[in-house]
Order: structure tokens, then sequence, then C-alpha cells
């Protein structure tokens, strides 16, 4: 990997010298943005955006990942396994999970090509080295990668500076956390040249037991500016260590103790907890590289292209009792006249990926007009095997890494998309963003799940191809020069994820998925006043959902349900008080809501016997699980000399875990308060020293975030129901806890 990095720096360094003549500032500080125009809404775009800028990263960075830094945009609730939102974290947007919010940095695509999601945890502490954050809700404007299905989010890394600087930062605070940071900047060099480095430490106990993350990234980059050109290398990534803490605990547990952790259990043949496995971790190393060149062509025309590499591989192992041996092609053995069919064992599963492409974008601007024709072409191939290490008592001849099942992936996806805002008569914009995407995924081999109808492991066989087209309309009203308004419609297309794949009904393809996304909006500003609203109207077709369905072998099902919607709107105020109070809140209300779904239960009978049937529940409409209809976010800012300080409140109201709509089937409302505090001290000599400190949940507030559900009927032995049994699993969150940061910069 260093060989590739420097040859990628010097091919950067010879192509930036063909445009070598003397450097002019205004346009490299121009240039340095232009990488990110194409996929960016601006003002007078009709579509639904926020900006998280520099300074406000900074004040709430404190070692937690990117979704927490967005917890108090509209409509978005931050998730963290551990509970204290350093170690395995998620974001909610508008009720939309993680697969389906679009992901980018710099344009290139961050998202998982698999699963869609993108892993925090595996580009620790990025937020460190970005410049601005923008979250467009809805379907947004035409971006590489996934589909935006709920919203983008697309970050810019930080800018090189123009004046040599340093900065160490050192944290610390609640569950043995810590981070380090060192930053380093050379500054322009000789008119033409500038280099930037972060390392990162961060380490933490987690609030969950066990939920440990030992955390390390790095972020470079390079940069080469010429008369009306820059080509800039970029390389960052990291490894990560994290407990496992994805099982959650149910509520009996809960009251006893919410900080308990059931992942890594040993258990006796009883069902007793002897201990817990020492190695019950996920590990995984991630490295990215971006090769980006902007051209400018003319005061109306630039040019970029952006090439781009992603090498990523890990493991997790896992404590498993009482599995049954075959299903990892063992066979039973004998020990004192018993034939033992199950026994605890240790699972390893790996990985390993590649993720290269291009993407590219031509960019035209006048005071009328503003145009982009760009998209890119990327290629994923990645691999899945798992070993059993270990088998307790095993008789019989175990390879050391016995290998129970392998399956590879590959996926091409491309897209191209053109897109314009133009003024159509004073202070009337339309926006058109036409997008053809195509996607080809591939997976064959062996699934890691057993195959009792056939007795042998689920076979994999997907070779499927998609084409999409995702257009994009709207019009954009300048009513004054405060004030405006806009309406938009636009279309998404989205493919399965792999586990759509691999978790479905062994003759059943999975559909794609299509998103209808009506948006209108209104926004005021002043001096003193910000005021905005959203009315959104997102009507799915086709999406996948979990229905409670099993397959052959009794693995959940995702199923397509022909309709369902959101239906919300979003308000946002700012207010000025003076120049060093201000106050803004957002809140979002809305329904969310799954028409003709059909549950499916498993049946018991009176003595939690398996009956191995499903029992069908129709119902004419439903609530979408993790989809809260009320979220209020509230920021009070106060600012004197070098002293500042902010109160964050956050209100998310109850979510129901499955789609089912059962009461006791729901996370409850939860209202937090987070508290943040710092003192900058300047020095003659351009240096700094900032200190500050967070305290989260400062009412010490006992709540959950995120969570998992089922249900199943008891029968009698006629098949009349008895009862319905509803069972939960919660992810507790951290009660009050505090961390402190110190950073010196020279």
């Amino acid at each position: 990997m260093k060989k590739i990095a420097i040859a990628m720096f010097v091919f950067c360094s010879a192509l930036a010298w063909a445009y070598s003549q003397e450097n002019d500032t205004v346009r490299i500080i121009e240039l340095d943005e232009i990488q990110v125009i194409a996929t960016r809404a601006e003002n007078k775009t009709p579509v639904t955006h926020s900006l998280v800028t520099k300074s406000q990263i900074e004040s709430s960075n404190y070692g937690q990942d990117v979704p927490f830094i967005l917890m108090l945009m509209p409509s978005t609730v931050a998730i963290s396994d551990a509970g204290a939102g350093i170690g395995a974290t998620g974001i909610r947007i508008r009720g939309v999970d993680p697969t389906r919010i679009n992901v980018t940095a710099n344009s290139i695509p961050m998202n998982d090509a698999e699963s869609h999601s993108v892993y925090w945890v595996n580009i620790p502490d990025f937020v460190s080295s970005l410049a601005d954050i923008q979250v467009q809700r809805g379907a947004g404007s035409s971006t590489n990668g996934a589909g935006a299905f709920g919203a983008s989010i697309n970050m810019q890394t930080e800018s090189l500076s123009y004046e040599p600087y340093g900065n160490v930062s050192l944290s610390a605070g609640s569950y043995n956390t810590h981070r380090e940071i060192v930053k380093l900047g050379t500054g322009l060099l000789k008119n033409h040249f500038s280099f930037s480095a972060r390392l990162s430490n961060i380490s933490s106990d987690g609030y969950i037991d066990r939920a440990s993350s030992k955390l390390r990234s790095y972020f470079a980059q390079g940069a080469y500016y010429g008369n009306g050109a820059v080509v800039k290398f970029i390389t960052f990534g990291g490894r990560e260590e994290t407990y496992h803490a994805w099982d959650g605990i149910d509520a009996e547990k809960m009251k006893i103790n919410r900080r308990y952790n059931p992942c890594g259990e040993i258990q006796d043949e009883s069902g007793n907890v002897t201990g817990f496995y020492e190695n019950q971790t996920d590990n995984y190393r991630q490295y990215n590289y971006q090769l980006l060149y902007n051209q400018r062509l003319s005061d109306k025309w630039n040019f970029n292209i952006t090439l781009h590499y992603t090498r990523g591989d890990g493991y997790y192992e896992e404590y498993k009792n009482g599995r049954t041996l075959i299903e990892y092609g063992l066979q039973p053995f004998v020990t004192d006249e018993v034939i033992v069919e199950k026994s605890n064992l240790v699972r390893k599963k790996q990985m390993d990926n590649d993720f290269f492409g291009g993407i590219f974008s031509l960019n035209y601007k006048t005071q009328k007009i503003s145009a982009s024709l760009g998209g890119g072409i990327n290629k994923y191939v990645g691999d899945h095997w798992g070993n059993v290490i270990w088998v307790k008592s095993y008789i019989g001849n175990l390879d050391a890494n016995h290998e129970y099942y392998r399956n590879s992936t590959g996926k091409a996806d491309a897209n191209i998309f053109v897109k314009a805002n133009y003024e159509i008569c004073k202070n009337l914009n339309f926006y058109a963003d036409l997008q053809y995407r195509r996607i080809t995924h591939a997976i064959h081999g062996e699934n890691d799940n057993w195959d009792w109808i056939n007795g042998k492991m689920q076979g994999l066989n997907v070779d499927n191809t998609y084409n999409f087209f995702n257009p994009k309309f709207g019009f954009h009203y300048q009513i004054s020069k405060q004030s405006g308004a806009y309406l938009s419609l636009a279309v998404a297309n989205k493919e399965p994820t792999r586990n759509n794949f691999t978790d479905a009904k062994f003759d059943a393809v999975p559909k794609s998925e299509k998103l209808y996304d009506f948006e209108s909006g209104y926004n005021f500003s002043s001096n003193m006043i910000n005021v905005g609203t959203t009315l959104y109207y997102m009507n799915y077709k086709n999406q996948l959902v979990l229905t409670g369905e099993t397959n052959d072998i009794g693995e959940a099902l995702t199923d397509n349900v022909a309709k369902s919607y959101r239906l919300g709107i979003e308000l946002m105020l700012g207010l000025k008080f003076t120049n060093r109070l201000q106050w803004n809140v957002n809140a979002t209300f809305s329904r969310n809501i799954i028409k003709d779904y059909t549950e499916y239960l498993d049946d018991y009978d009176e003595n939690w016997n398996a009956l191995y049937t499903q029992t069908a529940n129709y119902m004419s409409s439903t609530r979408i699980a993790y989809s809260p209809d009320v979220i209020v976010n509230s920021l009070v800012s106060f600012k004197f000399g070098n002293f500042n300080a902010a109160l964050q409140s956050a209100y998310v109201g109850k979510q129901y875990v499955t789609n089912s709509k059962q009461d006791d089937l729901k996370l409850d409302a939860y209202f937090i308060n987070n508290i943040r505090v710092d003192y900058t001290l300047r020095t003659k000599s351009s240096g700094m020293f900032n200190l500050g400190v967070a305290v989260n949940n400062i009412f010490g507030k006992r709540y959950c975030s995120n969570g998992w559900g089922g249900s199943s009927y008891i029968k009698d032995t006629d098949g009349n129901v008895l009862y319905r049994s509803n069972y939960m699993g919660y992810f507790p969150q951290a009660t009050c806890n505090f961390m402190i940061n110190v950073s010196v910069q020279f």
C-alpha cells in the first residue's frame, strides 16, 4: 500500500507540473472546493438540505462518530451499541435506516457496496479532518453510490492551510475514554505545494459491559497548485477492535443491570453463565486513497476527475453455545457412549474487499444558469468465509481453521447525470436533474446458513442487473432578499442489499425499490431571525421490510411491501437575541405508514415447543418501525469573549421496533440534554490554547435509542391461538457522562 500511495502522489505531482505557472491565491481557494459542487445543493436548489460548518463540527467533536455530530439535524436520531457514541454507531434520518442513506466523502461513495451501510467505526475520528457536512433530506440531488431513500450525507475533507501549523489535542472522560490527536501542516511551499497530516488514537471501555473500543486512524493529504489547476492526493484509514455489544438485553435484565452485555457468554449444559469469551471482538482495517484533479477552464467552466481505491479486510470471533455441529460441516462425535450432536464452539467470520473507480464532473456557471455533467464508474470485489477454530471436548479430526462456508461478490455501479438550475425569469429558477444508473450484482458460493432440506450449506447464485432512471425537477422562487420558497418532485430507485438476497426465500428474488419524493419548503433569514419549513411526502413502492416471515431454515426475511409512505413537516427557527446569545430549534412531525401489511408469527404449543408453522396476520395499515412521529432538537449557545457555552437538547418520540404496532414492542420517548463549555486563549505568536468540557445527558436520563423485537403465537392442541407473546431487546444509552479536552495549536 505504501508503494501505491507513493506512486499515486508522484503521478499527482507530475500531472500538476504540466499546468505549473505562477500561483493565483484567489483561484486556489475557489478550486479547492470544486470537487463537491456537482453533488451538492446550492441556495437556490430546490432540495431540502442543511449544512454543518467546520466550527460547528469542532464545537461538538469530543471523540464521538459522525452520527452524533449530526444528532441535532432535523429528523435525525443517532444510535450507539456501546451506549456512549464511540465504537459501533449509526444514524436514522426521517426514520430511514442507514442502508438507505447515501454517504460520500469528496463525492466518493462511502457506503459498503453489499450492505449499503457506512461502518463509521472503520474510519475512526474521520470527523476531525472534515471541513463541513451537507445533509440532504429526501431523495436529494444526484450523487454517486447507493441510492438515497431518506437522505444523503455529503462530507468534504478539510482544505490545506496556507500557513504552517501544528496541533496537539488530548481528551479524557467517563468509561476510561481517552483520545489523542496530532495534526501538522506545512502551509503553502514555493507557492505551489502544501501538505498536512493527522494521527488519532481513541480508546474506551464503553458504557455497556465489555463494549470496549480501540481505534487508531490517520489522515494525510498533499496538493500541487498551478495556474488554474489543483491536484490533490488524500489518504485516510484506520484499524478498529471493538468488543461485541450488538445483542441488546431484555426488559427483565435491564431492570437488574442495564449495562449487562450478553455477548460472549460461556454457558454450561444447563444454560448457566460461567464466564465470558475474551476475544468476542470485531477487527477491521480500512485504507482509502483518493486522487483529485481540478482544472479551471475559464471563468464559466471547470472540470474535475477523481480516482479512488479502498482496501478493507477483517474478521470477528464469536463464542456460540450449544450449536448443532452439522451446521458447521462437523460430524457428531461419541464420548462416554453418548452421541454429541451439539457443542459449544468458537467461529471466526472473515472478509476482505476492494473498492475502486473514478468519478467526474464538468461544471458551467453564469449569473443565470449553473449546470453539471457528472457521473462515475465503481467496482467492488469481496470475499466472505468462515472458520470453526475451537469446539468444546471435540473428539475427531478438527482442522485448526476448519472452513465451513465461502462466497464471493462482484458488483459494478455506473451512473451518469446532468443537472441544471436556470433562472427562467427574475427571481424564479427551474431545476432539472436526470440520472441514469446501472448496477450488476453477483454473489456465488455458500452462505453461512445450513439448508436442512438439502443437507448442505445454503447456496448463493445471484446474478442481477438493474437499470434505473432517476429524474428530479423543481422550482425555487426568491420572494425577497430575505425569503424564498421551493417545490420539487424526485424519483429514486434502489437495488436490494446483500442481506435481502441471503435472507430471502430460496425460490424468491427480491425486487428493487422505488421512491416518489415530493418536497416543498419556505425559508426566511434576517440578522435576528431565521425561519424554515419543509413539507414532504415520500411514497414508496416495493419497499423491503421485515415481516416476521422466515425462510426454510428459520432465518428472518425481508419482503417487498407494495405501498408505504412517509408524510411530515420539518420546522426550523433561529433567534439571535444578542451577539452573544442565540437559540436554534427544529421539530419534525410525521406519519410513517405501511398499507396492506401482513405479518407472520411463529407458532408454539403451550409448553413452548416449536410447531414449525407460521400464522399470517393481515393489517390494513401499520406504522413503519423506527420512525418516531415527533423529533425536536434545540441548541442554545452563548459567547462572551473567549468563553463559549452551549446547551444541546433532543426529544425523540416513541418508536416501534417492529412493523406490528405492538405497545410492548416499542422504545419509549426520551428527552436528553448535553452541555458544551470551552475557553480559548490566543497568543501573540498566532498560537492557541483551548480547554473544553462536554457533559452528556446531564440529568442522567435512562433511555434507549435502539432495539429489536419479535412475536409468537401460543396455540392449544386444536390450533387455536391462546395468546400472543412479544419479546424485545434493548440497547441502553449512557447516563450522565463527561469528556475534557485540551488542545494546543502552534
